[in-house]
């Protein structure tokens, strides 16, 4: 028997060489069912189309992330040849799909009688945009701006409502591409046009591209919408601002936007506790929203407290977080909530009390400061009471009745003004069936049948009335 080394093999394929030559095959196998499953989209958005009926488009636009997975450049040039016949929208969109790869088989369309005709706008849309996610997927940003810019001009050049769905997609993507390329002040003006034209359209009929225009909306504004409340704030426009955050949390998505609602959310925490309010406990455990606001959680302790010392502690544990956050600023200012609140305990704790003790209550580093303090309260109304500089102490006024004061009309004046707002977004946000309007309405000629009716009644029971009486 000859030795193990001396066996010589024949015929014998290494694994990794029959992969390579099964290679060609099973990609070829990929990319033509990945073909017709794109076919089959097509079918689905026509059939929509024709039907009037939404939920096909739908269906397409939710396997959108498995289809983004089977794309590549002999897939999308063999739809494209299938589907357009040989004009410019097919060069343009070719022009953007990276060349075959050495060695690659090309898919043979169907054989049809019938040259392919020019496809729908929601099918020339729904391609396009497949070609964009492409780009993103290989990194080539600079083509997928130029990619998603045609896009935006085909759109805009529609007025469908068939368009509606694939639309939303396109200007997620849209804003996607500018927010990866650093450029989202080029299309804040785009966005928001649109974010105007389908919020007037929704009130008659339902809008669905108008949450992905907002949520896109919402990605490009948040910078803004932080800047602008936080000069309001700076410049003790406190109310402005709580009113626009409070706004904006509303109409985010409650499902998603978590970062944009974290850093919405911080501030209006921020602001809420400047205006003398305490926000509700609830806030903070949201579960998306508890870790990130965990800070802020102490942060108002210490503040409905009246603690300074526990304040001071707040501030040093997370003041690198708070200047992260740009909140650090506006946060120093509410030692002096932090101070009235304590001013006002103390108020109904003590009907006579020293400067000095206040000072040694408040960590204060002198009497003079403590009656400054008290006498910059009793002026701002925050307690009533009176400073005696002789005799040296603060004395407390009995308490007023606080319905002979404007504050219960001031609070019902605040609901009222919140539930005409909540009102109005609500109105906004309806959405009605369409053509359902005129369901309930007769028509002319149901109306001249009614009111004969009517007076055939009427007559009839004159008549009886007569025959009542000799």
């Amino acid at each position: 028997m000859a030795p193990a080394e001396d066996v010589e093999m024949k015929n014998v394929e290494s694994p990794a060489a029959a992969s390579d030559a099964e290679t060609p095959e099973v990609k070829k196998d990929a990319d033509v069912l990945a073909v017709q499953d794109l076919r089959e989209h097509v079918r689905q958005i026509d059939k929509a189309v024709t039907s009037k009926e939404p939920r096909f488009a739908m269906r397409v636009l939710r396997s959108l992330p498995s289809t983004r997975r089977k794309l590549n450049g002999n897939v999308l040039r063999a739809i494209f040849n299938q589907l357009y016949p040989s004009n410019a929208d097919k060069e343009s969109l070719i022009a953007f799909v990276e060349n075959p790869l050495p060695g690659a088989v090309e898919i043979e369309p169907p054989r049809s009688r019938s040259a392919p005709k020019q496809p729908a706008p929601e099918v020339d849309v729904y391609l396009h945009l497949l070609v964009l996610l492409r780009l993103l997927d290989t990194n080539r940003l600079e083509e997928a701006t130029e990619c998603s810019q045609q896009l935006m001009n085909k759109i805009l050049s529609q007025n469908r409502r068939t368009l509606d769905l694939i639309a939303a997609k396109c200007y997620f993507y849209h804003s996607r591409v500018f927010e990866l390329t650093n450029k989202l002040d080029l299309i804040r003006g785009l966005l928001h046009a649109r974010l105007r034209t389908s919020t007037c359209e929704m009130i008659m009929k339902a809008k669905p591209c108008l949450s992905t225009v907002f949520c896109a909306t919402i990605c490009i504004t948040l910078c803004m919408i932080r800047q602008i409340n936080w000069i309001k704030a700076a410049r003790l426009e406190y109310s402005d601002a709580h009113k626009h955050l409070v706004q904006a949390l509303r109409k985010a998505p409650q499902t998603a936007a978590v970062g944009f609602r974290q850093t919405v959310q911080k501030l209006a925490i921020v602001v809420e506790l400047l205006l003398g309010d305490i926000p509700e406990r609830a806030i903070f455990r949201q579960a998306p929203l508890r870790k990130a606001l965990a800070p802020y959680f102490q942060l108002t302790q210490a503040v409905r407290l009246g603690n300074l010392q526990r304040f001071g502690e707040v501030l040093e544990n997370f003041g690198p977080q708070f200047r992260s956050d740009h909140t650090f600023t506006l946060i120093l200012r509410l030692r002096q909530n932090v101070i009235k609140t304590a001013i006002r305990s103390i108020g109904l704790s003590y009907s006579r009390i020293s400067p000095k003790d206040i000072a040694r209550k408040l960590g204060l580093d002198s009497a003079e400061d403590a009656e400054f303090i008290v006498a910059k309260a009793i002026r701002d109304g925050v307690i009533e009471a009176t400073l005696d500089p002789e005799k040296g102490y603060m004395s407390n006024k009995e308490s007023s009745d606080i319905y002979c004061t404007r504050e219960p009309q001031l609070a019902f004046h605040q609901r009222i003004s919140f539930c005409l707002d909540l009102h109005n977004q609500s109105v906004k946000a309806m959405r009605y069936p369409p053509k359902s309007y005129g369901k309930e309405l007769e028509s002319a000629e149901e109306r001249r049948e009614r009111e004969q009716q009517d007076l055939e009644l009427a007559k009839e029971m004159a008549e009886e009335d007569d025959d009542g009486f000799p």
